[in-house]
């Protein structure tokens, strides 16, 4: 599930992007600079913000419920979170995903996408 092009990405260019990932690194140890994204071909809801500031503690399972909250849909709808075109694993920690798929701005970008389930 890819995006031709990230929002966040066209409206920043590159190195505001890396700046602003290592001031926040830099600023927030053990936290991660994400971005997470509609897929443009979803009719999810969109996400109230895109920019998370995430503790690398935490799992890709607990980091997804956050998400899963926060874009306001029913229970009859799925959604599936994408990094790099795959959905990661629930149990892997956001440290280890940050460090395996982070983008070379520096920034680990998600793109998410809904499914009706149950016929509806």
């Amino acid at each position: 599930m890819s995006r031709s092009q990230s929002n966040f990405k066209q409206q920043h260019d590159f190195e505001k992007r890396k700046t602003e990932s290592q001031w926040i690194k830099d600023k927030y140890p053990g936290r991660f600079p994400v971005i997470v994204e509609k897929a443009d071909t979803s009719d999810a809801s969109n996400i109230d913000k895109q920019k998370y500031l995430v503790p690398g503690e935490i799992t890709f399972g607990q980091f997804f419920h956050i998400i899963r909250k926060s874009i306001n849909m029913g229970a009859e709808k799925a959604i599936f979170m994408f990094v790099d075109n795959a959905l990661p694993p629930t149990g892997i920690l956001m440290s280890r995903l940050y460090d395996d798929k982070k983008d070379e701005d520096g920034f680990l970008y998600f793109v998410y996408s809904g499914e009706n389930t149950f016929g509806c």
